[in-house]
């Protein structure tokens, strides 16, 4: 029988239009025992989005009053919008043994990587910044000047991918899915997960005379 071993805390950033989010969902419908950090917001909902479920949106004042109380585990303001992960339930279900993700972006992550050293920190990189460009135009959520923007923010997130520590290429989605799914899986191998399961076995008896 398998020991249990403790969760894990995979952090996962990218410059917006690379795919981040589409890897994400992919992962967490194969590994259901991967928690879900769910952010907190003050932008308003897009279309489909879902208050729960995509996001937990917020008041600016409410984010605030949390934010100053010690509740998030990290946050950030991002084109003028605050974003933030909830500590108690990243603790939950830690104690729980469940891995915990985070879809967040630098700023988000290098707070995280402070606080939870350990963590599996993961950069999802566009083959090239003119295909970054050409995905954010033919997606069709953002104005022009907002592209120029995130263009902008890419070129400045990708100077702080060094302290990441893996890289992912999305050029192919099912390629960069099977480089997401093995680094997460050797991840969770880790002895420092289970200490005792060499213990155990180094204690038990062979049944020979």
């Amino acid at each position: 029988m398998n020991t249990p071993r403790a969760g894990i805390v995979l952090v996962i950033s990218a410059p917006s239009g690379t795919g981040k989010t589409t890897l994400v969902k992919r992962l967490l419908e194969e590994f259901p025992n991967i928690g879900y950090s769910l952010s907190c917001t003050t932008r308003p909902p897009r279309e489909g989005e879902i208050d729960g479920q995509d996001y937990t949106f917020l008041s600016k004042e409410d984010f605030e009053a949390r934010r100053d109380t010690g509740y998030f585990a990290e946050w950030a303001e991002v084109y003028g919008n605050y974003y933030g992960s909830p500590l108690p339930p990243t603790r939950e279900m830690l104690a729980q043994g469940r891995d915990v993700l985070f879809e967040i972006d630098v700023q988000g992550a290098a707070q995280l990587h402070l606080t939870i050293p350990e963590a599996l920190c993961i950069f999802i990189l566009p083959p090239s910044l003119p295909t970054l460009a050409h995905r954010l135009h033919t997606r069709g959520k953002d104005s022009e000047e907002i592209i120029a923007k995130r263009l902008a923010s890419a070129r400045r997130e990708l100077q702080e991918a060094h302290w990441y520590t893996h890289w992912i290429i999305n050029d192919d989605l099912d390629t960069a899915y099977a480089e997401l799914r093995a680094t997460y899986m050797a991840a969770t191998l880790a002895p420092r997960l289970c200490p005792q399961r060499v213990h155990r076995l180094l204690n038990e008896t062979t049944g020979e005379k």
